[in-house]
C-alpha cells in the first residue's frame, strides 16, 4: 500500500511540475528563432484606426499591419498577426506569444526599461486645426479663440498649459463629441492627433486646415531585451524601406500624409 501511494504521489507531483511548466512564459525569439520556424509573430493593434483596425474580411490590417507584412516579406517568412490590447501587449511580447510589436508603441523612458525600441517607424502628432479662414500659427493666436479637446487627453493638457487665459477651451468627453462640435460650428478650432485631423478633412474637406502641431510621441517596433540581432535587422530594415520610399508610400496610403521626419 505505501508503494503504491508512492507512486501515485509521483506520477501527480510529475503531472504538476509539466503544468508549471506549461504556464511558463516561453522563450524571447531571436532573429534565428524566428528563421528556422520561417514564422513571425507579430501583435498588432486592431481597435486604433487607422494604424490598426480589422478589414472587411475581419482580419488585422491598417498602418502597422502594413509594416509588419513588409518586414515578414524581407524577411522571408511567413507573418503571423495576433491581435494585442494597449494594456497586454508588452505582456504578450515579453511572455513570448510575440515575437515583435508592431502595436502603435510610442517610445517613452519606462517603457524603455521593459523592451527595446526600434528606430521610429512612426508618429502620432497632436495638433490643432480650425477654419481655413482663421489666422492661427501659435498658441498665443488662440486669444478669444474657442477650442474642443478630449477631456483629460494629451492636448487637453498640453492647450491647457499654454493658450492665453481668454482662450475658451471647451471639454467633451470623447474625440467624436468635440469632432460633431467643430463641425458643427460649436467651437472654431479642435485639439486633436493627425489621426483626427485626417478624418475631418475627409468629412470636410476644404473647411478645416491643421494650424500648428502641439507634440509629437514617436512609434517604434519593440522587441524584447535579449534579442540585440533582431533588433539590429529591424532598424536596418526599417533604414531601407525609408530610403526606398516604401515606408512613406504605406503611411500616404493610411495616413494620407507624408512619413515625418525623425532628424529632427
Amino acid at each position: 500500500m505505501k508503494i503504491k501511494l508512492l507512486n501515485i504521489l509521483k506520477v501527480t507531483l510529475a503531472a504538476a511540475a509539466l503544468s508549471s511548466a506549461a504556464t511558463l512564459p516561453a522563450a524571447a525569439a531571436e532573429l534565428a528563432d524566428i528563421q528556422a520556424a520561417n514564422t513571425i509573430k507579430v501583435g498588432v493593434l486592431i481597435d486604433f484606426p487607422p494604424y490598426g483596425i480589422l478589414n472587411e474580411n475581419n482580419e488585422p490590417d491598417g498602418y502597422d499591419a502594413t509594416v509588419a507584412k513588409t518586414l515578414a516579406d524581407d524577411l522571408g517568412v511567413e507573418l503571423n498577426l495576433i491581435p494585442v490590447t494597449g494594456p497586454n501587449r508588452i505582456p504578450f511580447l515579453l511572455s513570448g506569444q510575440v515575437d515583435i510589436l508592431v502595436s502603435s508603441l510610442a517610445i517613452s523612458p519606462a517603457r524603455a526599461e521593459k523592451v527595446d525600441f526600434s528606430n521610429p517607424y512612426a508618429a502620432i502628432r497632436i495638433g490643432v486645426m480650425g477654419q481655413a479662414d482663421l489666422d492661427i500659427t501659435s498658441a498665443a493666436d488662440l486669444a478669444g479663440v474657442s477650442v474642443a479637446v478630449a477631456r483629460a487627453s494629451g492636448q487637453d493638457t498640453t492647450i491647457t498649459e499654454i493658450a492665453p487665459e481668454t482662450t475658451e477651451i471647451r471639454r467633451f468627453d470623447d474625440d467624436v463629441s468635440a469632432v460633431q462640435a467643430l463641425l458643427s460650428g460649436q467651437v472654431q478650432t479642435i485639439g486633436a492627433s493627425n489621426t483626427v485631423m485626417a478624418q475631418i478633412r475627409q468629412i470636410a474637406p476644404g473647411r478645416f486646415d491643421e494650424k500648428f502641431t502641439l507634440n509629437q510621441f514617436r512609434l517604434a517596433i519593440a522587441v524584447s531585451p535579449d534579442a540585440p540581432e533582431l533588433l539590429a535587422y529591424v532598424n536596418e530594415f526599417l533604414a531601407g524601406v525609408t530610403a526606398s520610399g516604401a515606408l512613406n508610400e504605406a503611411h500616404m496610403q493610411w495616413l494620407d500624409e507624408p512619413l515625418p521626419s525623425f532628424n529632427e
